[in-house]
């Protein structure tokens, strides 16, 4: 199948009919004990990934109390609280579901079973669900309400074509998507078998060459703090300003922008520091193991911990280090707002180094792996944004 025999930027829709949303699903609203049924899977909105066809995860009848909804196999469970989150999967077997999920079948005399799930993540319906939901807390979609939505759906004689199409996108996703989570299980299994860890009290058997290192032997370490907001002159200068949120939705090892920007006077306040290039900037506060190296001069706010090394190690190594120990640190972390390890357990903190021959080999692999995991992410978001234009472009 192929976009030749579609002008998708060209789609003639005057023998287009409008159908009210009743006319083009059924609403499956069959109720289920979960205290006395002999369906074992159970699919709560937590088990739904947005934007995405596939249900992955299921929990069992045990984790639930109260009256749910049955579904059957390639039945559409659509999350109708916080419609926003645009939850919609297929279901691969019958089971039964949250009650704060629509189960919707789609009618074959309207629309094509292979298209319905397609329609329902595309915006016209995606958005039409959230314009009618009602609550504030947990905006909510009312059957009653929905089934009266119209919308112009194409002749069922043409809607194969749309259906195949967007179906080999989607298992072109799917086929990239197992690609990265196998190259995640590599990942991981060389980091296991590759980074040793020191465990404290326990005498280890270390390859030959292989040392206990402290931290603050490896890199000086120090933190950053924030100017006075009350002060203008402190803030929108020409000194980069890391926070957390800069860094936990940031994709990659190198970072070259922040959101903020400092004065020289607002760095002079708080006695901070700007990090040369080639730091690690790591997230010691709240969102602890987040961490990027950076490409230009910056300072940091106080949610970090910075290392630059002193040449035993060279910063790629350390960083894959830092995020392989992270649940070591993270279990020396204190606060009551929030966890926070403190600058005196990270510089004592000891790990291992492995001789200069290993560690440039790990330290390849270890690059190497993230080059490849990046080029199949992006691979995966551009597919998946060319797949929600198709959408939207039918629809």
């Amino acid at each position: 199948m192929t976009t030749e025999k579609i002008d998708l930027n060209n789609l003639d829709k005057s023998d287009w009919k409008t159908y009210r949303f009743d006319e083009i699903a059924q609403n499956i609203s069959e109720r289920v004990d979960p205290n006395n049924t002999d369906l074992e899977v159970y699919i709560g909105l937590e088990h739904i990934d947005s934007e995405s066809l596939h249900i992955k995860r299921h929990g069992t009848p045990d984790d639930v109390n109260g009256i749910k909804l049955k579904f059957y196999k390639d039945d559409i469970i659509f999350g109708r609280r916080r419609a926003y989150q645009r939850k919609a999967g297929i279901a691969t077997c019958d089971g039964f579901c949250s009650a704060h999920a629509l189960v919707v079948r789609a009618n074959p005399d309207v629309i094509d079973p292979a298209l319905f799930p397609f329609f329902i993540h595309s915006d016209l319906f995606m958005n039409r669900a959230v314009d009618i939901s009602v609550g504030s807390l947990s905006p909510t979609i009312n059957w009653g309400t929905l089934k009266h939505q119209e919308f112009k759906i194409p002749p069922i004689e043409k809607q194969k074509d749309f259906a195949e199409l967007l179906w080999s996108i989607d298992h072109h996703i799917n086929t990239e998507k197992k690609l990265e989570e196998a190259l995640d299980y590599t990942r991981e299994s060389y980091i296991k078998s590759s980074l040793l860890k020191y465990r404290s009290g326990i005498e280890p058997d270390l390859p030959a060459g292989y040392e206990i290192k402290r931290l603050d032997e490896l890199a000086d370490i120090s933190g950053g703090s924030t100017p006075s907001r009350s002060n203008d002159s402190f803030w929108d200068g020409d000194i980069p300003w890391l926070t957390p949120t800069d860094v936990t939705k940031h994709e990659g090892i190198h970072l070259s922008k922040t959101k903020e920007y400092i004065t020289k006077e607002g760095l002079k306040d708080i006695s901070n520091r700007v990090y040369p290039p080639g730091s690690i900037l790591f997230c010691s506060r709240a969102t602890i193991g987040f961490a990027v190296i950076n490409d230009i001069e910056m300072a940091t706010n106080q949610g970090f911990s910075n290392f630059i090394c002193n040449g035993e190690v060279s910063n790629y190594f350390l960083y894959f280090m830092l995020q392989h120990v992270t649940p070591e640190l993270t279990r020396l972390a204190g606060g009551s707002t929030f966890l926070e390890i403190s600058k005196s357990s990270m510089r004592s903190f000891k790990v291992v180094v492995p001789d200069k021959m290993n560690l440039e080999v790990i330290e390849s692999k270890l690059l190497h792996f993230d080059k490849i995991n990046r080029e199949i992410s992006k691979k995966i978001s551009n597919s998946s944004v060319l797949r929600s234009n198709l959408i939207n472009q039918v629809f």
